[in-house]
């Protein structure tokens, strides 16, 4: 089931109906069961996995939260981390290590002949294992107790609307929303209302109507420059809109439910360094690496160097974590390289994202950073779309050759009228987002403003139903 397909919200409708009429021990049980139909609708098969992973994390937690010998505890947590990432690295990534080796030794003049498993990659599993191993290192730290019951951690595990694409929840703050009894207000359909419906038109109309187009480029083996240029901007605007929709859908029917989700993106576009974009995409993954991988790597408490070093190894694994191929790879080597080089050159910033307010002198200055951090956060996303290290090299070539003949030429298809209209209406509430300070800037509007904008909302979805549903990006990862 996909948040942009009827099918799901038919589901919804019918857990919210039961979730309604239902005690809190019957919503968590009736959520759980429900969670499992969600997952299992892809493949049954996958819920063996995350039942097994759900197992392992809960039957550790108990021992280690009663376990008073230190070393003993280190053993458990190892237990955990052996389990969930040996089972991330064997349906993930065994046969992309095992075709790399084979590739090596065939340019080396040795002959191979390997056996490798036809695994179907299990949906979310990269988003689910980072969130069991957050909870099992927060009962090593002694950051949180134990959930005794394994249900209420099971539900935990499996909330089915931050699944299969987050975002990635920690326990300290998706268990208590589990355990204590939770309200269905009316602010909380409302605000649900609102983020689905902005959710739906990132995905439906905008990143699915960029989808042609970026398809149509990354495909054509000569491509102009400028298609390339154009091609790599759209699909800075896919990924956007498909991941943070993603989130925004998750996050309202969660509120609907009485469940309150992470923000997953604040504004990241405009972001004028390396160091800010990482605070504003993808928000649950980039704080998960820093605490549960930078910091413990050492962060920047033993130097300028290991610091670097930190830095670069926490990126490259996220980059991998994205997906079993060099260019992720070579993307997180990207990422680390531009988060080093701010560093050396500027230090660390302030915090920046919901709730920072600018002037306008500020803005001044911004405008220029932005539009050309923009471009540099463009590239990285060329690495990480691109199909090979050739289309790499290729596509860069044709970027920089600008006096190349016909370098000026568009050649994909053009964007459906709802898609521009769609962009044109994100960048202006993001902008209203950024310059509140205040992801609800909206409720300050008069009333007839606010139904005015609902209408329009819904009319572009309405203009926008005719584009071709395709399955979320990060599905894949």
């Amino acid at each position: 089931m996909i948040f942009s397909e009827a099918n799901f919200w038919l589901f919804f409708a019918v857990v919210f109906a039961l979730y309604l009429v239902l005690s809190h021990r019957g919503q968590n049980r009736m959520l759980l069961v429900a969670s499992y139909v969600f997952y299992g609708a892809w493949d049954w098969r996958f819920l063996g996995l995350i039942f097994l992973s759900t197992a392992i994390d809960y039957l550790v937690a108990l021992r280690m939260d009663r376990e008073v010998s230190q070393q003993r505890r280190k053993m458990l947590l190892w237990v955990s981390l052996a389990g969930n990432l040996g089972m991330l690295a064997v349906f993930k990534y065994l046969g992309f290590f095992v075709a790399s080796f084979t590739e090596l030794l065939t340019y080396a003049g040795l002959r191979a002949d390997p056996v490798i498993l036809n695994i179907i990659l299990p949906v979310g599993i990269s988003f689910y294992t980072f969130q069991t191993l957050s909870y099992t290192i927060d009962v090593y730290r002694r950051d949180i107790r134990a959930e005794p019951d394994f249900l209420n951690f099971a539900l935990f595990v499996a909330f089915f609307p931050q699944l299969v694409a987050g975002p990635i929840e920690r326990a300290t703050n998706l268990l208590p929303n589990v355990v204590n009894p939770r309200r269905i207000t009316w602010d909380g359909l409302s605000r649900g209302a609102v983020l689905c419906l902005v959710g739906l038109i990132k995905k439906i109309v905008i990143a699915d109507g960029v989808a042609g187009s970026v398809n149509a480029i990354y495909a054509n083996p000569s491509p102009s420059g400028l298609d390339v240029l154009v091609g790599t901007w759209l699909f800075a605007i896919q990924i956007y809109c498909d991941f943070s929709g993603y989130t925004d859908i998750a996050r309202g029917v969660s509120k609907m439910l009485g469940f309150d989700l992470m923000r997953n993106f604040a504004q990241p576009y405009f972001a004028a360094n390396p160091q800010e974009f990482w605070r504003r995409w993808h928000i649950s993954l980039s704080t998960w690496l820093r605490d549960y991988l930078y910091i413990s790597l050492g962060g920047n408490r033993h130097g300028e160097w290991k610091t670097y070093r930190n830095l670069m190894l926490t990126m490259l694994l996220g980059g991998l974590w994205h997906g079993a191929a060099w260019n992720f790879v070579l993307w997180g080597a990207y990422q680390g390289g531009l988060l080093s080089v701010h560093r050396a050159l500027a230090g660390r910033n302030g915090h920046a994202g919901e709730g920072v307010r600018r002037s306008a002198g500020d803005w001044l200055w911004r405008v220029v950073r932005i539009a050309l951090f923009f471009q540099v956060v463009c590239y990285g996303w060329l690495l990480f779309r691109a199909q090979s290290f050739g289309q790499i090299r290729d596509f860069t070539g044709r970027l920089l050759d600008i006096t190349a003949p016909g370098w000026s030429t568009l050649t994909f298809p053009a964007l459906p009228q709802a898609t521009l209209a769609g962009i044109m209406l994100l960048f202006i509430w993001d902008l209203c987002n950024e310059v509140s300070g205040n992801s609800r800037f909206y409720e300050a509007l008069p009333a007839p403003a606010r139904a005015a904008l609902w209408s329009g909302m819904l009319y572009f979805l309405a203009f926008g139903l005719t584009t071709t549903t395709t399955a979320f990006i990060y599905f894949q990862f």
